[in-house]
């Protein structure tokens, strides 16, 4: 498959895959809720904005091949993501919108006496995870099935979040943001992986992509501190914020 074109067409099918009726026209406000604006949606969207962005559409399960497809590392190249990570052995990384768990069972060798928490709202996504463990005798990897609002994990538990193309699909960012913020250890870091918007080269629809400023602005009305931007990867921005001590 062409690569220029190849994640547009999966994204289509996946985008596809997981529209239901409720989101066919304006998306419906919470009563009483002002941090969000409602208009109708675009092709892309659900119709809810935030800070002037509109909330994508989030993956299904049904397509969570893409998520490892071959070209996977040529066109994104998740192994310098990866090495980028400095880790310490004993580490909690949290995994949130885990998916297949493309990252979370890359991540868990490194932490031998640490863990990751794998966490997705799709149930048929962790248990894609949980047999990939099995088949390949993967023991610390802990699958969490959260909410739309809250990824279910411990106060000051974790060390790190890491978010790979997740949050511009997350429905409540604000909500979900708080409840990060809460999860963190003093001193914990949240790496947000988001597709550049700035660059109209990277071959993704533009929902699906993020700007560094939006980005920055996001991560600290939650109270999260922009430490750096990572440009090592060739079509993402990677994102360091930090939770205060």
């Amino acid at each position: 498959m062409n690569m220029r074109f190849g994640p547009l067409f999966c994204i289509a099918l996946a985008l596809l895959a997981c529209r239901t009726p409720a989101q066919s026209g304006k998306a419906a406000p919470t009563p009483g809720d002002s941090t969000y604006t409602y208009k109708t949606r675009s092709a892309d969207g659900i119709g809810k904005y935030y800070m002037g962005r509109e909330i994508a559409y989030y993956m299904s399960h049904r397509a969570a091949d893409w998520l490892d497809r071959p070209e996977r590392e040529a066109e994104e190249r998740p192994s310098l993501l990866l090495a980028s990570l400095d880790l310490r052995p004993t580490d909690v990384v949290a995994d949130i919108g885990a998916g297949s768990g493309y990252y979370s069972l890359r991540i868990a060798p490194i932490l031998p006496q640490g863990k990751v928490l794998a966490t997705d709202i799709q149930p048929e996504m962790l248990d894609i995870i949980r047999r990939k463990q099995a088949e390949e005798q993967i023991t610390n990897i802990e699958t969490i099935l959260s909410t739309e609002t809250d990824p279910m994990l411990p106060p000051g538990s974790v060390d790190m979040v890491l978010m790979v193309d997740v949050y511009h699909e997350l429905a409540y960012p604000r909500e979900l943001m708080q409840a990060v913020v809460r999860a963190l250890k003093p001193g914990g870091r949240v790496l947000l992986v988001e597709f550049r918007a700035e660059d109209k080269k990277v071959p993704i629809k533009e929902l699906h992509k993020m700007s560094e400023a939006q980005a920055r602005r996001e991560m600290e009305a939650a109270g999260l501190i922009f430490r750096e931007n990572k440009t090592i990867l060739p079509w993402q921005h990677c994102l360091v914020f930090e939770k205060g001590a």
